[in-house]
């Protein structure tokens, strides 16, 4: 075992579950032998413990560096807010300017309020949408963290996230009388909406604007429509998908707006910062319930959003990491079509993703990722895009994967055997979004 698989043996007695965060366990790419912990991060290289350099082409911190790990600009943003102090009696002006930002990017809204995480910042936003909806019952499509409002759909008859989140999630800890207050639709699948608005008091409607693919029959502004019919507050969860085709929400790409968004991942560059954005007369509840926390106050993350911003509007980095996410999908088929692989693409271009066909996809995927990091780089079927991303990169990491598939593809007829392959154990399944 190398530095990393023997901290992360520490850490599983240590830390419940080894890591924070599911996608980060090292259990989701190569069990036993993910190198697991970093030393240093720059561009879209990653150095493990040992000092060992990896390409990242995977999920570059799930989704946060759109503008590569340690942008410079970025971090000397941050380092002067450091030297300044970034915690105060007195609170930091760059909250101000950065609502100022928030809502002269989102024109429909006039408030903001600001926290760390996405779970947060969808505990926040439903939190204010109850209040000044005046109703508990939600309607929901997507994922939107791990607190109990949302969890507690696993209370109602079924498995109602395993659409969503994963299924046969136990939502043990999630108090059972919060069971019928969160209620779950299918993307694109109006008829289910409206049957809940008809059968249930919704008061608010939460849900991600994108998911695998996009709305079809107009399906965002007919959701817009019954929100508004019904006096039901519309939220979009723009934690993943923000910033990432549009500079702010992927929802102006449809043109159809909500009463609150949230953001999240990419705009702070991998400093932690997400905002809740929405109309006046939704905010102002906010007032009316308690809503607040000690490390929202710090500096870091308003500093951090207010310099991405600025990179990404110069830049205009969401238009960069659509062509590479393109790019990465265009070879992907090439390559899987070359060896006669049987793959299914999926996702935003930046946030693309791919599954094997058949029984054996778990173990094409964890032989995938035991190969590449071989030869150098942290891969999966899934590839989050960032502007480090260059083309030598991608001219190589093809190069590469042009080797695995071979080998898959021999598998696939009965030339190789995937179990005598494989190093250690097959990859959990792990968290994806589903529709």
């Amino acid at each position: 075992m190398g530095k990393g698989q023997e901290l992360y043996k520490k850490a599983k007695t240590l830390i419940p579950g080894g890591t924070m965060l599911l996608s980060k366990r090292p259990e989701m790419f190569l069990p036993d032998n993910w190198p697991s912990y970093y030393s240093k991060a720059k561009g879209c290289k990653v150095w493990d413990l040992e000092g060992k350099e990896y390409l990242d082409m995977c999920i570059m911190g799930i989704g946060t560096n759109t503008l590569g790990y340690g942008n410079d600009e970025v971090d000397a943003a941050v380092i002067q807010t450091v030297q300044n102090g970034n915690m105060s009696t007195l609170n930091c002006p760059e909250e101000v300017w950065l609502a100022e930002e928030l809502i002269q990017m989102n024109p429909w809204a006039q408030m903001v309020r600001f926290a760390r995480s996405g779970g947060e910042a969808n505990a926040i936003a439903i939190r204010i949408a109850r209040a000044a909806s005046g109703k508990d019952k939600v309607a929901i499509c997507g994922y939107h963290g791990w607190h109990d409002w949302y969890l507690s759909t696993n209370h109602n008859q079924g498995d109602g996230l395993s659409g969503h989140l994963l299924p046969g999630l136990d939502p043990s800890g999630v108090p059972k009388n919060l069971k019928d207050t969160v209620f779950p639709f299918h993307y694109n699948n109006i008829e289910e909406l409206e049957n809940l608005i008809k059968n249930q008091d919704i008061g608010v409607i939460k849900m991600e604007v994108v998911r695998n693919f996009g709305p079809e029959d107009n399906f965002l502004q007919k959701v817009r429509d019954l929100a508004t019919k019904h006096h039901i507050v519309l939220i979009f969860d723009e934690c993943t998908s923000g910033f990432r085709e549009t500079y702010g929400g992927i929802y102006k790409k449809y043109g159809v707006e909500p009463d609150v968004a949230m953001f999240g991942k990419t705009i702070g560059n991998g400093y932690a910062l997400t905002a809740v954005v929405g109309k006046r007369e939704v905010m102002e509840a906010a007032q009316k319930t308690f809503i607040s926390s000690t490390f929202w106050t710090e500096r870091i993350g308003p500093t951090a959003a207010l310099k991405t911003l600025e990179v990404m509007r110069r830049i205009k980095s969401w238009e960069i990491i659509t062509e590479n996410g393109l790019k990465m999908q265009r070879g992907w088929k090439k390559l899987a079509d070359s060896h006669q692989l049987n793959i299914s693409i999926s996702g935003i271009p930046s946030l693309s993703t791919y599954s094997f066909a058949g029984e054996n996809a778990l173990k094409y995927k964890t032989y995938l990722t035991q190969e590449m990091l071989k030869m150098g780089f942290l891969a999966s079927t899934n590839f989050y895009a960032s502007v480090a991303h260059e083309e030598a990169y991608f001219t190589s990491y093809f190069n590469a994967l042009d080797q695995v598939y071979r080998v898959i593809s021999e598998c696939e007829k009965d030339q190789k055997n995937i179990d005598e392959l494989l190093d250690g154990p097959v990859c959990h399944a792990g968290f994806k979004r589903l529709n």
